[in-house]
């Protein structure tokens, strides 16, 4: 048996963050990892000299501070440096044919003006007029002073003139993103980019997004001068950077320490038993950064109601993903490539359609160190679009696996063809994930994205839960899937444990007040 402070489950980028930031406020924490590699779905692994990002592969606000992206200030908290290559650029394959676009103020202007013309441009400059108070609110206060408890009057109350002067707007952006849209954009392909953009964020279309979450990326995308960031090591350096915070500051991980069952004594969670039966006995709290249905695995029956538990049990969620990981050989390919590709094959069938939409990411383009001399490392994937039925079940030794994973893979590598026609000749490396290696390496229910909460549908829970010692952190408890959001979530299970005094000088370190 061990004891400790804090227990979180899941080395995850949620879970990294709330155990980081823990040990930076002084307690003793151990985080619990299945996997071999921590990091969860942004772990990195390698083949033959070829580092692979196994999920995210876009980022931004990581490369400069103060930053109002989550993870950034996490970062800083924990004193971890992350250095990235800048890049402003994407390609784009639409139904309207191909074309390039950036990050900034103006240049998706010059997109619609070729594309659709005088009336498409006005409406999408109308709406950044409109965006732009409300970018405003929703960086009014950072993530970073919220907290689960009375606490949060000191916390948040620092930036209560700032929220009092963006009241109007803060109302607005609890609701869905297509009642501001819809109420500016009348072009049909403004929408459809829009509804793309919100389905990248959040795994919804426009009508499911919440607005904070637009307007967040309004901030960040569409200002003067705006960048994307790649971590130099890609996603393997930032959870490096997070591990190398969170041991700074004293914490433990365990890796292969997968965790059987969370204990409960008393009407509260008092530690965790792993699969070799070793017991970790917490103190204060246990945090599980597994996902809502997960969690419920690991609670004895009686632990909580059994309404709570068909209530969370009932939580929808987004579809799984398809992976193709390559390594290729790079000789005589164009120099001109981007980082990142988007393909759409048809606006009709909706942004949420099963392989209707790939995103191809290109990342040694930024880092040569990700792959061997003249080679390239490559991830094709379908962003949440995989349906997890087709493949419940499966053997995955079996013919009838492998002939599917074939079949379902075939919309990647056509995407991918459109940049490089010769790719099948080139590679080295060739590895494809389906729902069930989400499932198996990730102990991802049903190898799923993450919630599926629409706007106005239901609220994202936070950190806590009835049973007293256990919080919560990751996808299913902030909204917005993605790095920023479970950041945030880390961020605020954290919080919630810390004394104020620490807090406040969190944030005063983070130039967050």
């Amino acid at each position: 048996m061990q004891n400790t402070d804090v227990v979180v489950i899941g080395s995850g980028i949620g879970g990294l963050s709330c155990a980081a930031l823990l040990a930076r406020y002084g307690f003793d924490v151990i985080v619990c990892e299945s996997h071999s590699i921590p990091g969860g779905a942004a772990h990195a692994f390698e083949r033959n000299g070829f580092k692979f990002d196994c999920g995210p592969s876009l980022y931004s606000g990581l490369s400069y501070s103060p930053s109002a992206n989550p993870l950034r200030q996490v970062l800083d908290a924990i004193g971890s440096e992350l250095p990235c290559v800048t890049y402003d650029t994407w390609g784009c394959f639409l139904p309207e044919g191909y074309f390039d676009t950036s990050v900034g103020a103006e240049q998706f202007s010059e997109v619609l003006r070729k594309l659709r013309g005088g009336n498409a441009v006005a409406e999408w400059q109308q709406l950044q007029r409109v965006m732009e108070p409300l970018a405003s609110a929703a960086t009014a206060m950072s993530p970073a002073a919220l907290r689960f408890d009375l606490g949060a009057v000191q916390t948040v109350g620092r930036f209560a003139p700032s929220l009092l002067k963006h009241t109007g707007n803060i109302i607005k952006l609890t609701g869905s993103f297509s009642r501001i849209m819809d109420g500016v954009v009348k072009d049909q392909f403004t929408q459809n980019w829009l509804n793309l953009l919100c389905f990248l964020l959040s795994g919804l279309p426009a009508d499911g997004t919440i607005a904070a979450e637009v307007a967040f990326m309004f901030a960040d995308w569409y200002k003067a001068g705006a960048m994307l960031d790649y971590p130099i090591g890609g996603s393997g350096a930032l959870v490096d950077a997070l591990v190398q915070g969170l041991q700074r500051h004293g914490g433990q991980i365990k890796l292969g320490a997968h965790v059987q069952e969370v204990l409960v004594e008393g009407n509260r969670a008092v530690g965790v038993r792993l699969r070799d039966r070793q017991e970790i006995r917490a103190r204060k709290a246990v945090i599980s950064n597994a996902s809502v249905w997960d969690t419920l695995k690991l609670l004895p029956e009686k632990a909580v109601a059994k309404q709570f538990r068909a209530q969370r049990q009932a939580t929808p969620e987004c579809d799984s993903f398809m992976h193709l990981h390559l390594g290729i050989d790079a000789q005589g390919l164009q120099t001109n490539l981007q980082c990142h590709y988007v393909v759409v094959n048809n606006w009709e069938l909706g942004v949420t359609a099963p392989q209707n939409v790939v995103v191809i990411s290109i990342p040694s383009t930024l880092d040569s160190s990700l792959a061997p001399p003249g080679k390239h490392v490559i991830h094709v994937y379908t962003p949440g679009n995989e349906p997890y039925a087709i493949w419940q079940g499966m053997d995955r030794r079996s013919e009838e696996y492998a002939e599917q994973k074939r079949s379902r893979a075939e919309v990647m590598w056509q995407a991918l063809q459109r940049i490089i026609p010769d790719i099948r000749s080139r590679c080295e490396v060739t590895l494809v994930g389906t729902p069930l290696t989400h499932e198996r390496f990730l102990r991802r229910h049903q190898g799923s994205y993450g919630p599926a909460i629409a706007a106005g549908s239901g609220i994202f829970p936070g950190p806590s839960t009835p049973l007293p010692g256990l919080l919560c952190c990751g996808d299913s408890t902030f909204p917005g899937i993605g790095l920023p959001a479970v950041a945030a979530s880390g961020m605020i299970a954290a919080n919630t444990l810390a004394p104020i005094n620490k807090h406040l000088e969190m944030l005063e370190d983070i130039k967050c007040m």
